[in-house]
């Protein structure tokens, strides 16, 4: 006889039908309602009693047999095929790229969880579409979903938030939602974010290094455009109203360019690391003293750039995790700005 199993299916669910059901079986097994060596019902009687199509509830079954969860006996049916345990909570964490930075709040964040926690990543590479996509697919599926959002516009413009996405994140319950690394205040609901504050952490950075700024004639912000990734633009404006409170003659660039005209008494703040690698190339070559005749800042700290003696402004990665974490654990619905400073070096 097959076991009896009450499947977990809701018609009005953005998810889809079929993971509906691997989570019921998984659920089953996990509690104990379903051991190994049961039998449980055939993908017809499924399909029959749950109003389902065949090809749904295959579907489901195809992926549960490739997770050695469930194996199929010629002529006899389905059965349970391994115990799986009580999972702790379960995370979707979704970044809107993958670097060397995002990575860094992504292990911290999973070193600071509880071993049992499964914490699946996905990226949507700042695409709306994507986006939508993955969320209807996992909404309802996870205990806490932590979400970096960054968009880009149809005119390849940075954009914190899109219409669509704001109701796509109010469909999230607000104390299983987390942002990371950009808050939006336009939801005008209570939820968690660990957060940087893009146009004031510039801004009070660059306050931190004033004395030794003051040394330098013109600051020149290289700010990216032709890139996959768009930087949000409240780093512009952070940058301009402080050259414009402190009367420094500044500029704003798109890239570093070949055979720059430098100057002694410039002082470059550079965002992506090829302009970084160019720069320092173009300003040794031109005989220039890196932090003595011409000044040089890296956005976001790394160990190569602490071992090359280069002045950063950053965040703190690893904290972001970890308060991240924390906040899921002790179910902390607040909002707390990232630690963001000036890494004084040679450089500079």
């Amino acid at each position: 006889m097959n076991e009896p199993i009450e499947l977990e299916i809701n018609s009005e669910s953005r998810v889809p039908k079929y993971q509906q059901i691997i989570n019921s079986i998984i659920r089953d097994i996990e509690f104990g309602n379903l051991k190994v060596g049961q039998k449980i019902p055939s993908i017809n009687e499924i399909s029959e009693e749950y109003y389902l199509s065949r090809d749904t509830v295959e579907k489901a079954y195809k992926q549960l047999k490739e997770k050695k969860i469930i194996v199929s006996a010629k002529g006899k049916g389905y059965y349970v095929a391994r115990t799986l345990p009580q999972s702790g909570i379960k995370v979707l964490f979704l970044l809107n790229k993958l670097s060397s930075y995002k990575m860094m709040i992504y292990n911290s964040f999973i070193n600071s969880m509880d071993n049992d926690a499964r914490i699946d990543l996905k990226i949507y590479h700042c695409d709306e579409k994507l986006f939508r996509n993955i969320m209807e697919e996992n909404m309802g599926a996870y205990d806490y979903y932590v979400i970096m959002p960054h968009f880009i516009d149809k005119d390849d413009g940075h954009r914190n938030y899109t219409p669509d996405a704001i109701k796509i994140l109010k469909q999230i319950p607000v104390d299983k939602l987390l942002l990371l690394d950009n808050n939006i205040d336009d939801l005008l609901l209570e939820f968690a974010a660990v957060y940087q504050d893009f146009k004031h952490d510039i801004y009070e950075a660059l306050k931190e290094g004033m004395s030794a700024l003051k040394k330098y004639a013109k600051l020149i912000l290289i700010f990216p455009k032709k890139v996959v990734y768009p930087y949000p633009t409240e780093i512009l404006q952070g940058f301009r109203m402080f050259c414009v409170e402190n009367d420094f003659d500044f500029e704003i660039l798109d890239e570093v360019y070949s055979e720059m005209e430098l100057h002694e008494r410039d002082a470059f703040i550079v965002i992506e690391e090829n302009d970084l690698v160019n720069l320092v190339k173009q300003i040794r070559d031109s005989n220039f003293k890196l932090g003595k005749d011409i000044g040089l800042i890296s956005y976001n700290d790394t160990p190569l750039k602490d071992l090359l003696g280069i002045t950063c402004v950053s965040t703190n990665f690893k904290l972001m995790g970890e308060t991240a974490a924390y906040m899921i654990k002790k179910k902390k619905v607040e909002k707390v700005k990232n630690a963001f400073g000036l890494i004084y070096r040679d450089s500079l």
